[in-house]
């Protein structure tokens, strides 16, 4: 067994994750933007480490994340309890109906529409990041980009501290080659109404190859 797979949307989040690994065995791969392409790439990639005799002891969607104001901070690290796609699902004149609520059968869905991060890996990169604000993670194939959007997103899932677009995909990889997920995100800026010039992705950066010395 080897170490850690971590995986990136964006080669610039895996540069900064390198840049701060204290551990030589862990190997980080930018796998592309999106749940599909992430969730089909981390599964060619443990496939292969399987096939070879040497499987991954985890795997970490990591990344810069909007963050809910008022939940975390910008520039801060988040450590998701849990992978759900926000977006997956019905609209109806009641409001959005996740997926496994209008009686899809979770085998189907990969194991339904939220899958919890790994106990006992969330538990080390708790260990290792104190400071990390701690909760779900949204996975999302529209970026949110409105008050009401972002208001009523809040309210669905309460407990959610940042939105990505990449962890429910690794997360379902992950659950179907039996290898233990977890999420790492730093806040880059605050989810609702776009406005670039306040994103803060050098600090977010920065924050992520902080926290890569947790990943070992």
């Amino acid at each position: 067994m080897t170490g850690l797979l971590v995986v990136t949307a964006v080669p610039a989040e895996a540069e900064a994750i390198q840049a701060g690994l204290a551990d030589p065995t862990v190997a980080v791969v930018p796998v592309g933007v999106g749940p599909a392409v992430a969730g089909a790439a981390t599964a060619r990639l443990l496939a292969l480490a399987e096939a070879a005799g040497r499987p991954y002891r985890g795997v970490v969607s990591a990344g810069v994340a909007g963050g809910f104001a008022g939940r975390v901070a910008v520039g801060g690290t988040v450590l998701g309890t849990r992978a759900v796609a926000a977006d997956l699902g019905a609209e109806s004149p009641d409001g959005f109906i996740p997926l496994d609520e209008l009686g899809m059968p979770p085998e189907l869905l990969g194991g339904g529409t939220t899958i919890d991060a790994d106990p006992g890996l969330l538990a080390t990169l708790r260990a290792a990041l104190p400071a990390a604000t701690v909760g779900s993670v949204l996975t999302v194939n529209t970026v949110t980009g409105t008050a009401a959007s972002t208001e009523a997103l809040g309210r669905r899932h309460p407990d959610a501290v940042a939105e990505a677009m990449e962890g429910y995909g690794v997360a379902v990889a992950a659950g179907h080659a039996g290898v233990p997920f977890a999420e790492l995100r730093t806040v880059s800026n605050p989810i609702g109404p776009r406005d670039r010039d306040a994103w803060r992705m050098r600090d977010a950066l920065t924050a992520l190859t902080a926290a890569a010395a947790a990943l070992r």
